[in-house]
């Protein structure tokens, strides 16, 4: 039995759902309640299939090209930390996204579905928390049911996306982001010093 707290936590880290209101509003503007319902539902969909892609085959990848699950958890850990810097010090996730919106004029594939929902901290977290040498396939699945539950949250503020908006605004999505940057920075580390101990046995 996994730690569901603990692994819903980590999830909502990465993928941060509030922080995906903002953006959603920023792509969705001009069209009506029921392509923006479309695009939520899309988005959400085309997330869980990329994440479920790396719980399923993201080692054997890993395996095939001759890298070590602990050299890429180091990796991970490292480029999480960057991530998570970036979330408490840079541009937060609603406003770099949303910018990002504006830019390119795209909807529920770029960067709603990616990188919004499933970025790259949330590619990484789902391949390092189902590791097969440490994690059973069961665990696995109730990994993978967290995982799609925090997607499906995500989905549920999309769709009260005008609303939420209305009652956090801009600043108070950046503020979960930072937040929740500063959880993924003390779990990059985390991952990072385990993958340093079985690299070198210690």
């Amino acid at each position: 039995m996994i730690d569901f707290v603990a692994t819903f936590i980590v999830f909502f880290a990465v993928i941060d759902p509030v922080g995906t209101v903002p953006v959603f509003i920023a792509v969705t503007q001009g069209f009506d309640t029921k392509a923006k319902r479309k695009i939520a539902l899309i988005s959400s969909a085309v997330a869980a299939l990329v994440l479920l892609f790396f719980v399923a085959v993201g080692e054997l990848i890993l395996t095939a090209m001759s890298i070590p699950l602990s050299a890429f958890q180091i990796a991970g850990g490292i480029v999480l930390f960057l991530f998570a810097l970036s979330m408490i010090f840079g541009e937060s996730k609603p406003e770099e996204e949303t910018r990002l919106a504006e830019k390119h004029h795209e909807t529920a594939f770029f960067p709603l579905a990616v990188p919004s929902i499933a970025g790259p901290g949330a590619m990484l977290a789902a391949v390092l928390m189902t590791e097969n040498a440490k994690v059973e396939i069961g665990q696995q699945v109730q990994i993978a049911g967290v995982m799609i539950s925090v997607v499906l949250l995500t989905m549920v503020l999309m769709l009260m996306a005008s609303s939420i908006h209305r009652l956090i605004g801009n600043a108070g999505a950046s503020v979960v982001s930072r937040v929740m940057g500063l959880i993924l920075a003390a779990v990059a580390t985390t991952n990072t010093l385990a993958g340093i101990s079985s690299y070198f046995n210690l």
